[in-house]
């Protein structure tokens, strides 16, 4: 078949679960991740002869797709302020709005470079890894759950050539608080989902993503942020700062779980969508 012939093929089958523009973007994502083509290539050389090999991993990936599985882990690539990470099973697909929450670090920190931040709930290592190569004297600790996580963000860290410590640890166990000292900054994305959500999500999430970094009980929604709140009452130095991605649904109450315990003030902030995806606490 010819170069031509294989990418409207693709095209069509990936259409099949995703509208055109997806589509058409995740196909440039498969030609270029197997076979070093973009979709100049095949304008330019239409009748491109592939070579068996090449169609055999073309067809494994469409496979892959029709299954519903995230392009990200078919690719095992995911892109996150810039950087090309490694992705798979064990970690969420970086999301835009994290990327957000990133960017309001960087932006309020640019003037206060040297400082100790903890990310709670690492999963790739994308938030550290941005904050350390745009704030290069902060001094990171990234704490995760999973073992299958911290192995992946180590990965990524190397690739990105940044000195991060990762350690595995069950943050919500608070008996093992006391090996931290002080941050001026914490971060996190915690799971915020509550299960009764579940069902009403889409199908390439629920049924690839890592549960526990999706999901919290139906009556405790706020789990991980009122542990967030209590910790940062010891670990937090008097001008330091809290940032958190949020359930747009949960702001207010997440907000008071801060002011509860006598935060001076946890600011919710939205997302480029007018959504309340955010909030700083200190």
């Amino acid at each position: 078949m010819t170069l031509k012939e294989v990418y409207r093929k693709i095209l069509e089958q990936a259409q099949t679960i995703y509208s055109l523009s997806e589509a058409t973007t995740i196909t440039d994502w498969i030609f270029e991740n197997v076979a070093s083509i973009q979709r100049a290539d095949v304008i330019k050389t239409p009748n491109l002869e592939l070579s068996q090999s090449i169609l055999a991993e073309l067809d494994n990936r469409i496979h892959q797709l029709l299954l519903h599985k995230p392009i990200q882990y078919i690719l095992g690539e995911a892109w996150f302020y810039d950087m090309k990470l490694k992705v798979d099973e064990n970690v969420l697909i970086p999301r835009p709005e994290t990327e957000e929450l990133v960017g309001m670090i960087i932006t309020n920190n640019q003037q206060n470079t040297d400082i100790k931040i903890l990310d709670i709930g690492t999963g790739s290592g994308c938030i550290p890894i941005a904050l350390k190569k745009h704030l290069p004297n902060a001094v990171i600790t990234s704490i995760d759950f999973s073992e299958g996580a911290i192995l992946v963000a180590k990965e990524n860290a190397d690739i990105q050539n940044t000195s991060i410590q990762f350690i595995h640890a069950d943050f919500l166990d608070e008996t093992g608080w006391g090996s931290f000292p002080k941050f001026d900054l914490i971060v996190s994305n915690p799971p915020y989902i509550p299960l009764n959500e579940k069902e009403k999500m889409d199908k390439n999430v629920t049924a690839y993503e890592p549960g526990m970094a999706l999901f919290v009980p139906d009556n405790d929604p706020l789990l991980f942020y009122k542990k967030i709140a209590a910790f940062g009452k010891k670990h937090l130095n008097p001008e330091g700062k809290i940032y958190l991605e949020i359930h747009e649904d949960y702001a207010k109450e997440t907000a008071a779980a801060f002011t509860a315990l006598q935060y001076e003030n946890a600011i919710i902030k939205e997302d480029m969508f007018g959504k309340e995806r955010m909030i700083i606490a200190y």
